[in-house]
């Protein structure tokens, strides 16, 4: 029926350990009790010459020690007193098996010294007992008989507890392992969110200072260039041609990362199209835009477009490219600029120098550029170098075709 819960299952080992060991001492209590009250606790035979008082009271002073069983080896210590006082009036089976416990717990929460000391104690009395056994017994089969009947409550506590701590130990050393593990996990995924924000924080300094960069300077042209509509008209057209290629990637790039939230499984027919990554191929386009602004810029390639380069180093050879002619028109407008695409021995080189015009050009300037263009070579495994050389400013990256990283 709705509405009705089960019960709660009565669960000791979640208890405090207090409680636990108290649980203890009223079960081995009752036992006792109960042993001693039906007169089946002697393990010699004979009679008791004490009395029963005498036995209810080591049965109380043991079962009020059980609250020390933890307390290693000060417990054990105190309750083998008692399991000697009740050896020398006549050995009963409620002390001897309330002793086992402690034996037991010693082993089981005493240091790991503490514990290899307890398991040779255990197989020295042992053999003790065997050889006690058959010095005194006037019969080997009732040595034997004898032997049997005390070794269990020496040995069979002490291995359990060793093979329980044993137990306990794996499964704390495999917590610990499972931890570390999770910890090297969130780790990485820290590390991958960290990587893929760089990749978008570039991939949109691209877009933004390559296109909208361009923009802005040739619609400055545009505003001084009043009395010639034949040159306005062009740089308009590549006002609209950067304007077109921004919009393209931003959708390329919106499309990407909805299709990574929403997954595979929810993909639809109004979802963006991812559109193939800008190439060396499409360089064309950023000289014609370069060139709109009034810079001289000069291609000296020996690079087939067509030959068909590795899809990373390709689009990092364009970015650069990109981000170096952006630079250029923005710190040396109305310059010339040298764009150079070579390869050999499994190496992408492509260089862009343009004359030096200002201190800032100088100085590598203080946006984000160089250290772009910096990530994105060493993302492929390449080198980049940027600097003064002479009277220009040279950008040069050399890019793995082979071997680079991933």
């Amino acid at each position: 029926m709705r509405g009705l819960r089960a019960p709660a299952l009565f669960k000791p080992r979640e208890l405090p350990g207090w409680q636990q060991d108290g649980l203890i001492a009223l079960f081995v209590f009752v036992v006792g009790l109960g042993l001693y009250l039906t007169g089946v606790y002697r393990l010699v035979p004979g009679t008791d010459r004490f009395g029963l008082w005498a036995r209810l009271v080591e049965l109380v002073v043991l079962c009020g020690l059980s609250f020390l069983r933890r307390w290693v080896p000060g417990g054990l210590l105190l309750a083998t007193g008692v399991l000697a006082a009740d050896l020398a009036l006549s050995p009963s089976l409620p002390v001897v098996a309330v002793y086992t416990d402690f034996l037991y717990a010693a082993t089981l929460y005493g240091s790991r010294r503490t514990s290899r000391v307890l398991i040779g104690v255990a197989a020295t009395a042992a053999l003790g007992v065997l050889v006690a056994a058959f010095a005194v017994a006037e019969q080997w089969r009732v040595a034997v008989l004898g032997a049997l009947g005390i070794l269990p409550f020496l040995l069979v506590p002490v291995w359990w507890a060793a093979n329980v701590r044993q137990q306990r130990d794996i499964a704390a050393t495999e917590r610990a392992n499972a931890e570390q593990l999770a910890k090297i996990a969130e780790l990485d995924r820290r590390a991958a969110v960290a990587a893929e924000r760089g990749r978008m924080a570039r991939d949109l300094h691209d877009v933004i200072a390559g296109h909208l960069s361009a923009i802005a300077i040739q619609s400055e042209a545009v505003l001084s260039m009043a009395d010639d509509p034949k040159t306005s008209r062009a740089v308009l057209e590549a006002v609209r041609e950067n304007s077109v290629s921004a919009l393209d990637e931003m959708r390329t790039m919106i499309g990407l990362l909805r299709a990574a939230e929403a997954g595979s499984e929810d993909r639809s027919d109004t979802e963006y199209e991812t559109t193939a990554p800008a190439r060396l191929a499409e360089l064309s386009r950023l000289v014609e835009s370069a060139r709109a602004t009034g810079m001289e810029v000069v291609v000296d390639s020996t690079v087939d477009a067509s030959a068909g380069l590795p899809a990373a180093v390709d689009l990092t050879a364009y970015r650069i490219a990109q981000e170096a002619l952006t630079n250029a028109v923005k710190h040396a407008p109305g310059g010339r600029v040298v764009v150079s695409i070579g390869r050999a021995g499994g190496i992408l080189t492509v260089e862009i120098g343009n004359e030096l015009r200002s201190a800032t050009a100088r100085t590598g300037g203080t946006g984000h550029g160089l250290l772009s263009m910096r990530e994105r070579a060493s993302a492929v495994g390449g080198t980049l170098s940027a600097g003064p050389s002479g009277s220009a400013w040279v950008v040069r990256a050399e890019l793995p075709l082979v071997g680079g990283h991933a």
